[in-house]
């Protein structure tokens, strides 16, 4: 016989004011926690979106950014002729030489600068991203000096909206139009014509090449024979694989430094639970000797009150849940430090990470209550009684 569920909940009705104190603390634990994992979803949707399943990236050997790499004109020309390379409805080889530099602008909120990818890319580059449309203007003319801004950066940074004028590599550039990549990584980039990008910047050779493949299980080919070509020194990668491989260095960071601060604050709001939980069980001594009298055993008096510590961690944690909700509406910015260039992104919550969340909550009301609950269940009928 089990003490029911409706009379346990009642407990933490009556005393609403430490219900409430304590279930705010561990809902200040379950906020950090969530925000966390939400802005690590955030960051892996954004950059995991970058990429198109069929889709390739081919960088040097040995480069973990398109930064890093270089692909010379006649390399990028053998993999531009692969026989594996989609050809388009234009009968033109869907492949896109792209080269990428960093340039500093001016944040609009701070007016300090901070680094943004500059992305040359050759006409073939947006019939490969399918998710990237103008959202504003048109799309710059090759052999011009235009650009087109991401949506990030229209919105982040001061030169940007189009008609304005951006001056780097000793070239004015004329901002012509913005383009929405769909919350990708695109949306933090500014795009221009490849080959005027190269020779304002004096560069001889490609970052990288993106390409699409005819058939998909073509890649694992495709790869062998980048690797066995003399002519060659680049590997391919699936360019959401590639793009997802960005985000492990941040991910990293931003889930040690917030698990760091979940674990200190949720030590705090456990031992708010369980002085919580002490006190109930000293107000409540008769009425544990009564339950006692009543027939409950020492196992049913135990399992009330950790359920009872339960509820109060899972009404701590629906709260902080829904605090953290509201942070889908912001929009966060920082450095990727595998390109150190600006990256703007979102906050995520998904069922899991609500699920995650709340089972933490759950967890640390059930630790905070579980030695009160063991001093409840050990209590003498007699003794307990007579405190009545």
């Amino acid at each position: 016989m089990a003490i029911p569920l409706s009379y346990i909940a009642r407990n933490l009705w009556t005393r609403r004011l430490t219900t409430a104190l304590t279930a705010g603390g561990l809902a200040l634990v379950v906020f950090v926690f969530a925000t966390v994992l939400m802005l690590d979803a955030g960051l892996k949707k954004t950059l995991v979106s970058t990429g198109e399943e069929d889709n390739v990236v081919v960088i040097r050997k040995g480069a973990e950014t398109e930064v890093q790499s270089a692909i010379d004109r006649n390399q990028a020309n053998v993999i531009e002729m692969h026989p594996d390379v989609a050809i388009g409805d234009d009968g033109r080889r869907m492949a896109s030489k792209e080269s990428v530099v960093l340039i500093s602008l001016t944040k609009r909120s701070s007016g300090k600068p901070s680094n943004v990818v500059i992305r040359g890319v050759s006409p073939a580059g947006m019939s490969l991203r399918p998710q990237v449309r103008l959202a504003s203007g048109r799309m710059f003319n090759p052999g011009a000096s235009e650009i087109v801004v991401g949506s990030s950066i229209a919105k982040g940074f001061n030169g940007t909206q189009p008609g304005e004028h951006l001056r780097f590599a000793q070239r004015d550039w004329t901002v012509v139009g913005t383009f929405d990549a769909g919350g990708s990584g695109f949306d933090s980039e500014i795009w221009g014509d490849v080959d005027q990008l190269m020779q304002s910047f004096r560069r001889t050779s490609y970052s990288s090449m993106v390409v699409r493949l005819a058939q998909s299980d073509q890649f694992n080919g495709f790869r062998s024979d980048l690797d066995v070509d003399p002519r060659l020194a680049d590997e391919a990668k699936r360019e959401q694989t590639f793009y997802s491989d960005q985000s492990k260095a941040l991910s990293t960071f931003i889930n040690i430094l917030g698990f760091t601060l979940s674990i200190i604050f949720s030590i705090a709001a456990m031992i708010g639970a369980m002085i919580t939980m002490y006190a109930s069980v000293a107000n409540r001594v008769a009425e544990i000797g009564t339950l006692r009298a009543l027939g409950f055993s020492r196992a049913n008096v135990l399992a009330a009150f950790l359920v009872e510590a339960m509820l109060l961690g899972f009404v701590g944690g629906l709260a902080g849940l829904g605090c953290a909700a509201f942070m889908q509406f912001a929009s966060f910015s920082t450095t990727n430090f595998q390109t150190f260039a600006d990256l703007s992104f979102r906050f995520i919550l998904t069922p899991a990470i609500g699920a995650k969340a709340l089972a933490f909550s759950m967890l640390m009301g059930l630790v905070g209550g579980f030695l009160p609950a063991m001093r409840a269940a050990r209590m003498n009928i007699v003794d307990a009684l007579r405190a009545h």
